[in-house]
């Protein structure tokens, strides 16, 4: 997922290398860090609770992105059409609701009864 984010993230607009780009690839790494900081943790509720919003704040970058029409963009110029911004951007999203759904798997696997009372 990482990988595929990178390449799409290298021809958004110029002017978004340092604002929206920068804070969705902080945010794809993050969950990265989290998922084995997770993964080691023998007590990880807060570390999986931390993975769940990192993960969702992921989401909305990459949904914005979209909305703003960056995935339009190839060398940093509009220039793909809408068949093609939605075929990347549904690429990239399959990946990152497969990855939300492994992380929601994962909490459900490990949250006794009383989790959420706690």
């Amino acid at each position: 997922m990482i990988l595929l984010l990178n390449v799409h993230l290298n021809h958004f607009p110029k002017h978004e290398k340092y604002g929206l780009c920068q804070s969705i690839r902080q945010a794809a790494y993050d969950v990265y860090a989290l998922l084995a900081e997770c993964q080691k943790r023998y007590h990880n509720k807060t570390s999986l609770t931390k993975l769940d919003v990192r993960h969702e704040q992921l989401r909305m970058l990459i949904n914005l992105s979209f909305e703003l029409g960056y995935y339009d963009f190839h060398n940093h110029k509009r220039d793909r059409g809408c068949t093609e911004a939605q075929r990347r951007y549904t690429a990239i999203s399959v990946l990152v609701n497969e990855l939300g759904a492994m992380i929601g798997g994962w909490i459900r696997s490990l949250k006794p009864a009383n989790w959420a009372e706690a």
